[in-house]
């Protein structure tokens, strides 16, 4: 079982402090969420200015590390091992402070969004704990990403993600309707991903609630989410366990039932209205391009 790991976040914090290009360290995930179990790691955030050296990331991973894995590149840039002392997992990616302030600019000031998790870079900075400041420049960030929610931000992800859940041609239950009729099991496991993407990107702004990321999203929907279908939770298993049984053949009653219950939320909000043929539509007022 993994152990309790005092002083660990802050201790590879302070390593890297005597780097001078090294602008800030914060530890954010369910660490700083308070949803952290005995499989939570630690995602350490490395704002640096330049490179930090490959041969000095080893050096610090080596002492208490398994299972090491240095500069890999499959998502962000960043580093990865288990600590020997707590069995926990250290996960530590790297990023520019330019980065980072152009995806906050690109949310709470130009208001874009994108087709699912539009708001989980803000959601970081907002749950960052931080460990070593420089000058003061991650907590003038956190600062800034201390604002309300944007209306035109809620409005821009409706528009972006609800239109493709099913209103489309090319939306993801058209899709659907696509992979089942050719028994394609990995196109309708991937299209049932990318709905709940989503619809959550959609039911969070629902709620002006910064996306927490692709974890415990139903923990997250019923803590955070005051608005959202009175059965979010069993419509959503319904749906992922009919599209795991042969034919599907409950799969578009139970896929229309939750989206209709994401409809009724939109319109009494005013977020959708409806068009001629009686398809709700974004209100698309306000909204930015």
């Amino acid at each position: 079982m993994p152990g309790t790991a005092p002083g660990i976040p802050e201790g590879i914090a302070g390593r890297f402090a005597g780097l001078p290009y090294v602008e800030a360290v914060v530890l954010s995930g369910s660490r700083t969420r308070r949803v952290d179990d005995g499989h939570s790691d630690f995602d350490l955030y490395v704002y640096t200015r330049q490179q930090v050296p490959v041969d000095w990331r080893w050096e610090l991973a080596r002492p208490h590390g398994s299972k090491i894995a240095i500069d890999n590149r499959y998502w962000e840039n960043g580093d990865d091992w288990i600590d020997t002392r707590t069995g926990r997992e250290v996960d530590i990616m790297y990023r520019s402070p330019e980065w980072i302030e152009e995806q906050i600019e690109r949310l709470l000031v130009h208001h874009e969004a994108s087709t699912g998790y539009s708001t989980c870079f803000w959601h970081n900075v907002l749950s960052a704990q931080i460990l070593y400041d420089r000058d003061g420049w991650f907590e003038r960030l956190q600062e800034r990403a201390h604002q309300p929610y944007p209306e035109p931000l809620r409005r821009a992800i409706v528009v972006k993600n609800h239109p493709i859940l099913r209103t489309t041609n090319s939306s993801f239950l058209q899709q659907l309707e696509l992979a089942v009729a050719r028994r394609d099991l990995v196109s309708i496991n991937h299209r049932l991903a990318a709905l709940m993407a989503s619809l959550f990107d959609v039911l969070f702004a629902i709620n002006r609630q910064p996306h927490p990321g692709e974890k415990r999203l139903l923990a997250y929907a019923e803590a955070l989410c005051p608005l959202r279908p009175p059965a979010l939770a069993q419509q959503v298993e319904a749906l992922l366990a009919a599209g795991a049984l042969p034919g599907q053949p409950e799969l578009f009653a139970h896929a229309h039932t939750l989206l209709d219950s994401l409809d009724a939320l939109l319109l009494a909000e005013g977020l959708l209205t409806a068009d001629r043929s009686g398809f709700p539509q974004p209100d698309r007022s306000e909204t930015r391009h």
